[in-house]
């Protein structure tokens, strides 16, 4: 008998292909889409985002192209809970969030693994480039080979479980070669750009979004230096995030950046690009892929998506936190966006930035 595959597709060629792999390594496959919002929820302008009613349309042309069911799951109740809502919540926190990946945690990884298993299917399939890799019976994630494609970082939360019934057929495999393989094939998402931007906040307006949908308006504040001086006004501290230095409308000798974001008094801290290298963090909420890693033992740590991982040693805290300290001092710790362990290729695990020292 056949294992069966769900495969989570997007409209993009990542996805497609994984698909057609799945079928010609003899899988019963389907293909599933999730619809995440209704349109008028969010802006129109969608070139640059993923989820549009054209990328639907895409999904299903492929999966008639290579003779597969294809179907839309609806996952909008959920999609507004653990991303939408929590997006606007980490911002009015003072939080920059990564809604990519709270999408994968909640609704690929648990939404859809849940649908998975109801429909009987033996695994998962997603576009991610990165790889699996069964050691007795322990599960690792490692990176993509391609390293300029590779999205471990916004998959550390991944149980053992759903390691073992998740398939990641482009881990071993570069972009192009991607692109080649549905052009061989007709895919009709060969040469289809990648998304870029928040799907639900395509037009780039976080103020707007967080505005409309958090029935927030807190108006006017206080731009502030490290010692608390007013050097300037903002319309709203959720506007920014730290290390930003475009659009604060300051002019000043030396460029400002913002170090630090302070919600009860709706006041942005801005500081020189000096002030925004640390080398301790604390993140919470952790996910522990690998078990029995020694603490002060060399690690990497990446502490957001386009961060080059680098030298660092980790201390598990009596609260379950835990502590990473680097050897160099690193730029732009962010609460809300991920930290994420690594042995070499090997993710050791991942939680949440909630502060950062020295």
């Amino acid at each position: 008998m056949k294992k069966r595959a769900l495969i989570a597709m997007s409209g993009g060629v990542d996805s497609s292909v994984a698909a057609l792999l799945m079928k010609e390594k003899g899988y019963d496959c389907i293909g599933v889409t999730m619809k995440l919002y209704d349109n008028e929820e969010v802006s129109t302008v969608q070139e640059k985002t993923c989820c549009t009613l054209s990328d639907v349309e895409d999904a299903r042309a492929v999966c008639a192209k290579i003779d597969i069911p294809y179907y839309v799951f609806n996952f909008k109740d959920s999609f507004k809970e653990k991303v939408m809502d929590k997006f606007v919540e980490g911002y009015k926190c003072g939080c920059t969030p990564n809604p990519c990946i709270d999408c994968n945690r909640y609704l690929k990884f648990a939404g859809l693994y849940q649908r998975a298993k109801e429909l009987e299917c033996d695994v998962i399939v997603t576009g991610h480039y990165v790889r699996v890799v069964q050691e007795g019976d322990r599960f690792h994630l490692l990176k993509g080979v391609d390293e300029s494609k590779d999205q471990s970082y916004v998959l550390y939360h991944l149980t053992q479980e759903q390691l073992a019934h998740t398939e990641f057929p482009l881990g071993g495999m570069k972009k192009e070669q991607v692109r080649k393989i549905a052009e061989e094939n007709g895919l009709i998402n060969a040469r289809k750009k990648e998304s870029q931007d928040i799907c639900f906040i395509p037009d780039g307006n976080y103020r707007n979004f967080i505005e409309k949908t958090g029935k927030i308006k807190v108006g006017a504040g206080d731009f502030v230096d490290k010692k608390g001086n007013v050097i300037g006004r903002h319309q709203g501290y959720y506007q920014y995030t730290i290390g930003q230095r475009k659009g604060l409308g300051i002019s000043a000798k030396a460029p400002y950046y913002v170090v630090e974001i302070i919600p009860d008094k709706n006041q942005v801290v801005l500081g020189s690009n000096e002030d925004l290298f640390h080398t301790e963090l604390v993140a919470e909420d952790f996910n522990w892929i690998e078990k029995g890693i020694p603490a002060g033992g060399p690690i990497q740590a990446k502490v957001r998506y386009g961060h080059k991982a680098a030298a660092a040693v980790h201390e598990i805290l009596e609260d379950g936190n835990v502590a990473v300290r680097f050897e160099e001092p690193q730029r732009a710790f962010t609460k809300g966006q991920a930290v994420v362990l690594y042995q070499d290729d090997m993710v050791l695990g991942g939680g949440t930035i909630v502060g950062y020292g020295k």
